[in-house]
């Protein structure tokens, strides 16, 4: 049995770490997003979804370094086709095109020929007016983004689509940035304003529901898993 002052002692130990806790940006996102029973969860679906990829330019991927440029042309390529596949509304933007970061990288510009490129001169790319219509014109309520840099381009445009009451996703795996301190903090600041993070391939995953759809086949082999093709290769194997 402990002593009234061990007691005492333990007790306001105890209170400190549950207030520290709750005053933690970590908790308070979880708190006030995830769990609020006033609005359940809606999944991500064909209907209800578009894709935003901003500022996935030459010059700006010069200096990410949380993941190398092939991984991470891989992972934007991969969501832009597995959109395509599933038939989102794409909205792609550049910044400053011609006078500091350079274009497009050419294989999204391949692998998204129909899709023009609004370029502009706004940090935050729904501060454009062409943007911004273009967002709006989609007519849907979560919006997926992807940019880079991951705190900037991506980050804060999906916090503006909070604050306009739509749901916003961050591809984290699509996105990149310059150092790890942009990148941890980037991720915080999202968490703090309700953006939903996620991988790019789970976003696909999540619209596209059920396997049995026609697109599942054009879906998985845009997202490129090598570990899914493998699978595929000995269920193809099997099957004959």
């Amino acid at each position: 049995m402990l002593g009234p002052d061990r007691q005492r002692r333990r007790d306001h130990a105890r209170h400190r770490t549950t207030n520290r806790s709750r005053n933690s940006p970590f908790f308070s996102a979880g708190e006030c997003h995830m769990s609020d029973p006033t609005r359940p969860y809606e999944p991500l679906t064909s209907e209800n979804a578009a894709l935003i990829l901003i500022d996935h330019q030459v010059g700006l991927m010069t200096g990410v370094r949380d993941y190398s440029t092939g991984e991470l042309k891989h992972n934007v390529i991969g969501l832009a086709k597995g959109a395509k596949a599933l038939k989102l509304p794409i909205v792609v933007t550049t910044t400053a095109r011609d006078s500091m970061w350079g274009p497009t990288f050419p294989e999204l510009v391949e692998a998204l020929p129909d899709v023009p490129i609004i370029d502009r001169s706004s940090v935050n790319a729904f501060d454009d007016p062409k943007v911004a219509q273009a967002i709006t014109a989609t007519g849907r309520k979560k919006l997926i983004f992807a940019g880079i840099s991951l705190e900037v381009c991506a980050a804060f445009p999906a916090i503006t689509a909070v604050g306009k009451g739509l749901d916003a996703y961050v591809a984290v795996d699509a996105s990149g940035t310059f150092s790890e301190t942009k990148r941890q903090v980037g991720l915080l600041r999202m968490l703090q304003a309700g953006v939903i993070l996620s991988d790019y391939a789970t976003l696909m995953v999540e619209i596209l529901k059920d396997n049995a759809r026609q697109e599942a086949g054009a879906v998985y082999g845009a997202i490129d898993m090598p570990w899914a093709k493998l699978v595929g290769q000995v269920a193809q194997a099997y099957g004959k």
